[in-house]
């Protein structure tokens, strides 16, 4: 049954909720947010997230594990996914566990993103520290940007 612009005010946090993980996880903080931004009190989205969270409906390890994959997916490192997840509510140990499940091998990923983005290593300092740059935007770290410049691209 398709719903009337009039529907909408009457919609539940629930209906909502329900609708918006329909298209994809979402963080309990995320949803909150949207469900506030509805005009939604906040003790019945608390209550409704609870009920989602019993339901298994939504789950946050469920989400930062699919969102951690979708971020090695398109290369991204470890510091900038977990950046991402704080910012969607994610707390430290849920983060961690993600990460840790990910299975990630972050200096290959490393490697792997800087010589898709580049032929090689570079000429010039400057060129080098261009590459450098690259990756330190991607989230990896130190140690990973300094195995990608020596193990990129075959001698």
């Amino acid at each position: 049954m398709l719903r009337k612009p009039d529907d909408a005010q009457d919609a539940t946090p629930r209906d909502d909720a329900i609708r918006l993980l329909a298209r994809r996880d979402y963080s309990r903080s995320e949803l909150a947010s949207r469900l506030a931004a509805k005009g939604h009190p906040t003790q019945e989205v608390e209550a409704c997230l609870d009920l989602l969270a019993e339901q298994r409906l939504q789950c946050d390890a469920r989400f930062a594990e699919s969102f951690v994959r979708s971020r090695i997916a398109r290369g991204q490192g470890p510091l900038k996914i977990r950046a991402e997840l704080g910012q969607r509510g994610i707390d430290r140990d849920g983060i961690q566990l993600a990460l840790d499940e990910g299975e990630a091998d972050w200096f290959a990923l490393a490697a792997e993103a800087l010589a898709k983005r580049f032929a090689g290593p570079g000429d010039t300092p400057r060129e080098r520290a261009r590459r450098e740059r690259f990756l330190a935007s991607r989230g990896f770290d130190f140690e990973q940007v300094r195995h990608a410049m020596q193990h990129a691209w075959p001698t």
